[in-house]
């Protein structure tokens, strides 16, 4: 049994079933909906009902970070099983959940119950290459690595990472607030097709015109990451099944292996993005032996 457990949340949006393989605990964000009504993002299953919402509203969804007791609840089983944490989540510059998942470990320190055994990761992105991050701690934490030694290969992995994601439009990311270093892009632009990244906040790659031509430079892209050794690749997309589907079977041929793992974006993340999201994310192979 490994001596390190890994937790990750809910916006790296890992299939469950390769969150239960990979042995990963997973700690939800909330969404929440005027002044009356806050989901745990876990909770929210139907998502074509919520990206019809979104899709119409006059407003959006706001989002939240888990609570300090969430990260408690999550933490305090692992740490009496005789386990060290490494918790991996999504950046800093995009929420206050590595802060709070810090403000548990300390607390838990506090009360003598080895909170000092739990180190906290800020990913500096989130989604499929947050992810891959917390895939990166579960196959190094099965290796029998111990907590420096897989603290350290999360870190050494989030050099070498890199994720582009393609939006259909600006125009979420304007109501939600989260734009970063993109809002020179506000105004016309909105009508453009943006090519992003996550370098600790959201920052922008290009525009395109047409949705085409989006989907072609993120293939140009898994290219130039194969031909860089980048060959451990998840695609993720947001209410668009059958792009994220075709942009999987162009990478399957260019990386000559299968993804990590494909999903779709969930709510939280989804109130930012908007529907139409199609991102791809790698990381070296090497370290996801």
């Amino acid at each position: 049994m490994s001596p390190v457990a890994v937790v990750t949340d809910t916006t790296a949006y890992l299939p469950t079933e390769v969150a239960g393989r990979e042995a990963i605990t997973v700690v939800s964000l909330y969404v929440i909906f005027g002044a009356d009504r806050t989901d745990p993002e876990s909770a929210i299953k139907d998502f074509p009902a919520f990206f019809e919402e979104l899709r119409s509203g006059d407003s959006v969804p706001t989002t939240s970070q888990p609570s300090v007791g969430d990260f408690v609840a999550a933490y305090e089983p692992l740490l009496a099983d005789r386990k060290d944490v490494v918790s991996v989540h999504i950046s800093e510059g995009l929420s206050g959940t590595a802060g709070a998942a810090r403000q548990a470990a300390r607390q838990l320190e506090r009360e003598g119950k080895g909170g000092e055994r739990v180190r906290v990761v800020d990913s500096k992105t989130a989604a499929g290459a947050l992810g891959l991050m917390a895939l990166v701690a579960a196959r190094a934490a099965a290796r029998g690595l111990d907590l420096d030694a897989v603290e350290k290969e999360v870190t050494d992995a989030r050099a070498e990472l890199k994720m582009w994601f393609a939006l259909d439009t600006l125009e979420f990311l304007r109501r939600g607030g989260r734009i970063g270093a993109a809002s020179a892009w506000i105004g016309s632009t909105l009508k453009v097709k943006p090519i992003l990244t996550i370098e600790s906040e959201m920052a922008p790659v290009e525009r395109v015109r047409t949705s085409a031509r989006m989907f072609e430079r993120l293939v140009d892209y898994a290219q130039q990451r194969h031909d860089c050794g980048a060959d451990g690749w998840t695609v993720q997309h947001c209410a668009a099944p059958d792009q994220g589907q075709r942009l999987v079977d162009r990478c399957r041929d260019i990386f000559d292996r299968e993804p990590e793992f494909v999903s779709e974006l969930g709510p939280v993340m989804s109130v930012h993005a908007g529907p139409g999201m199609l991102g791809l994310a790698t990381v070296p192979d090497r370290f996801l032996a």
